[in-house]
């Protein structure tokens, strides 16, 4: 994950440069005058942005210099990839050029350099160069990492208490330790940050923690060789035939009915893994034993329970969820013994088209 500097800190260090030399030089005008040199400190970001507000050449000089500069981090600062699946990076600026990795949708990386339309990225480990067109920058770019990435914050205090409410009379649920990180929900009055805690709301006070924004990264070609040949063989350990039910045509039409439901739309992949979930259960002596108990349990899938799935079982149903259905009862499953699942981004485990399934 890539961590991304705020424009915010960047508009400060700029602020407190400005602070110093109007500072000093008030000083040297006036030295007992205190209102003039605060007066000089408050002016300082407008004349950054309009450094015609100077009246000497030299100040204005160093003002229109502290602008671009400002300018020039922004545009060579930090950048982020607007497309809808991946951009390709290659190793020079141009389209002929030979790909050396890629940086997906959400994105960030570091402008190194622009030319001719291109910008040289580094985004964790791939340093290459991507066409303009598909990148944005300065406060863009700022504002889509925080639309799309993670805030998370690192806990600097030895022994941190983890409150319930975001007050320092609320209960505790435990402490949290220097350097360990966690996951913000959001801030709140900028005294507190609501957190993640072990699947809690917690609340953590914002003067002992460093705040910091995470994106994705990009990936060189060696490392998507890697990532590709380690999820084959994770996928082949959750591929295998655990043995086939027993099951009616009614069984099979009910369970094919609810996989169109929850799956419908998806790749048979994706149909087969929801098949297979029902009937790990079937066959897990933590649930009930038949098909039909499986999905009709209380508070366990939407479909069965609001009259879907009944609707579905006396229409039409797909014929790749039938297959897939008598697939599973088959014994053949492709998410291991996996028992739930979930729309991607709501749980840890295998994901397969918008589902994650453990």
């Amino acid at each position: 994950m890539l961590k991304v500097k705020k424009v915010s800190v960047v508009l400060f260090g700029m602020l407190l440069s400005l602070g110093i030399f109007f500072t000093t030089n008030s000083t040297a005008m006036a030295a007992s005058n205190h209102t003039e040199v605060l007066e000089s400190l408050n002016s300082g970001f407008g004349l950054v942005l309009d450094p015609s507000a100077y009246e000497e050449g030299t100040t204005q000089s160093v003002a229109q210099s502290l602008k671009e500069s400002y300018e020039a981090e922004l545009e060579l600062g930090f950048v982020m990839v607007d497309v809808n699946d991946a951009l390709n990076v290659r190793m020079e600026a141009n389209v002929d050029s030979d790909r050396v990795g890629l940086m997906y949708k959400d994105c960030g990386g570091t402008a190194l350099e622009r030319k001719d339309g291109w910008t040289k990225i580094q985004s964790g480990s791939l340093v290459g160069w991507a066409k303009d067109d598909y990148l944005v920058f300065g406060e863009e770019a700022q504002a889509m990492a925080e639309e799309v990435g993670m805030e998370t914050v690192t806990i600097e205090a030895s022994s941190l208490r983890i409150r319930k409410e975001p007050n320092l009379t609320a209960g505790i649920y435990g402490t949290a330790n220097v350097g360990e990180v966690y996951e913000v929900i959001e801030k709140i009055d900028e005294a507190w940050y609501c957190i993640d805690y072990n699947g809690d709301t917690g609340y953590v006070s914002a003067q002992y923690v460093v705040a910091e924004l995470l994106v994705d990264e990009g990936e060189t070609n060696e490392e998507i060789k890697e990532r590709e040949a380690k999820e084959a063989e994770e996928k082949a350990k959750l591929t295998y035939n655990s043995g086939a039910f027993a099951a009616t045509a009614d069984e099979t039409r009910l369970l094919a009915a609810l996989i169109q439901c929850e799956a419908g739309g998806e790749a048979y992949e994706g149909q087969l893994a929801v098949g297979a979930v029902v009937m790990n259960r079937v066959k897990s002596a933590a649930y009930p034993n038949t098909i039909s108990e499986v999905i009709y349990a209380s508070g366990q899938f939407t479909p069965a329970l609001n009259g879907k799935v009944e609707e579905v079982y006396n229409g039409n149903v797909k014929d790749s969820c039938l297959q897939a259905a008598e697939e599973a009862i088959d014994g053949n499953t492709n998410v291991g013994e996996a028992t739930h699942f979930k729309r991607v981004g709501k749980h840890e485990g295998v994901e397969i088209g918008n589902h994650v399934f453990w």
